[in-house]
């Protein structure tokens, strides 16, 4: 699946499936492990279980999701290098983000016709390149083709420079240029937005 890009031509993306598992580790740094070590536990966890768990039991934890699949999220490559990394799945799979005032669905939803994005990184050298649009959309094919009504991302609205880092979540900038709505705001920067592809999606 090609993707293009004004800031460069061709882009390819891919499911991260247990064969892929050297470029992601490679993106993320096989020490550094993606924001302070994270591996992309941190939507997956309760908050007391992800604090609990060492570095190294993150990655262990995440490299198992991805053997057990289905796939956890989207590499985005440019010249068959990993240079960006969108995590998204069914609500079910992602237990914080679920279950997080911010971003919890509304009571009348199902969360079975629900899928979100909760992550974004990008490899060091390209970033400020507009990449997190390529992820975004890949994710929203992604969500289509696996029958979801709707997709969800609880994003971070901000008027300045973020600090790298607090946007792994998503820019709300982003996401309102893809067609993403608002729905709730239950925290002053962090509005819970939705894309529905099926209009009986709740």
């Amino acid at each position: 699946m090609k993707r293009t890009s004004k800031a460069a031509p061709r882009f390819t993306v891919h499911p991260l499936t247990p064969s892929r598992w050297p470029a992601l580790e490679d993106l993320f740094g096989p020490e550094k492990g993606a924001n302070s070590g994270c591996w992309c536990m941190w939507p997956r966890l309760t908050s007391s279980d992800f604090r609990a768990m060492a570095k190294e039991q993150r990655k262990r934890s995440f490299k198992s999701c991805v053997a057990e699949g289905p796939a956890p999220g989207l590499l985005l490559y440019e010249d068959g290098q990993a240079i960006g990394w969108v995590a998204v799945s069914p609500r079910a799979d992602v237990i914080r983000f679920e279950k997080a005032k911010t971003s919890a669905l509304e009571p009348e939803s199902d969360p079975a016709k629900h899928f979100a994005i909760t992550c974004f990184y990008v490899r060091t050298g390209y970033r400020k390149r507009g990449l997190m649009t390529d992820l975004a959309k890949a994710a929203i094919d992604k969500a289509q083709k696996k029958k979801a009504a709707a997709l969800d991302v609880c994003p971070i609205e901000t008027d300045k420079p973020l600090m790298w880092g607090e946007g792994f979540v998503g820019i709300a900038s982003v996401f309102r240029e893809l067609g993403f709505a608002e729905v709730a705001r239950r925290s002053p920067r962090r509005p819970l937005m939705r894309l529905s592809f099926d209009r009986r999606a709740r």
